[in-house]
């Protein structure tokens, strides 16, 4: 397999890895359930990590929200998802520095997120990052939420990359499933898990500011002779 620059990507998941969005999430579906005279707790939104939005509404209140209404619920959960980050926009610690060194070292990146395609455009902008990603795959394009692969797979052919080419960096369990049943390296970040949760992932790192693009390359190398 080719591993000269240009032939390596990286595939970013989102949530809890370009933003620290745990509470801005658990905060707008909070709020949007209690309008729908619904609830949701801590312990059911932490259950529901990789799921796209309108599977976490039917999984937790199918049998008692309308089909008909789920679009709605849905659109209302994200918008006020957006207003939370937009009023201080929460970047993790050391993600732009990693997407520009990674860049400048001539990895092809995208991001594979079960979110909306509004919240990836986002958060893109919100880094100063648009420019710098070949590829984004949303929880729009997918038919499957994490842990299937559907998303990764996507985004590697976007990159017009193979599987054993490419490194994923995910913070969730589903997450890692995800880019191990895609044949894919991954490295995890914990906070939302912790590390024996993520202890499946190739590498498991406290921040991304222990990630360079050297580590990258030899992840992928050594994920493809696994």
């Amino acid at each position: 397999m080719n591993f000269s620059q240009g032939r390596c990507g990286v595939i970013f998941d989102m949530d809890g890895v370009l933003v620290d969005s745990y509470r801005p999430h658990f905060e707008s579906w909070h709020r949007s359930a209690r309008q729908w005279g619904l609830e949701m707790t801590e312990e059911q939104f932490r259950s529901t990590f990789g799921m796209t939005s309108r599977e976490i509404v039917v999984a937790l209140w199918g049998d008692r929200l309308p089909q008909k209404d789920v679009p709605a619920f849905d659109e209302l959960k994200e918008h006020e998802y957006r207003r939370i980050i937009l009023q201080d926009f929460p970047a993790m610690p050391g993600a732009k520095e990693l997407i520009v060194s990674l860049h400048q070292a001539g990895f092809k990146l995208a991001v594979g997120s079960s979110g909306p395609p509004e919240n990836v455009k986002l958060v893109l902008e919100c880094l100063g990052a648009v420019d710098l990603f070949e590829a984004t795959v949303s929880g729009a394009e997918v038919k499957h939420g994490k842990p299937d692969p559907e998303v990764f797979l996507k985004a590697a052919g976007k990159l017009e990359l193979a599987p054993g080419e490419c490194l994923v960096i995910e913070d969730a369990v589903p997450g890692v499933s995800a880019a191990l049943a895609a044949g894919m390296a991954v490295a995890a970040v914990t906070g939302t898990a912790t590390r024996d949760q993520l202890a499946r992932a190739n590498m498991v790192v406290d921040s991304l500011k222990e990630l360079t693009p050297a580590i990258v390359g030899e992840l992928i190398r050594s994920g493809s002779r696994r």
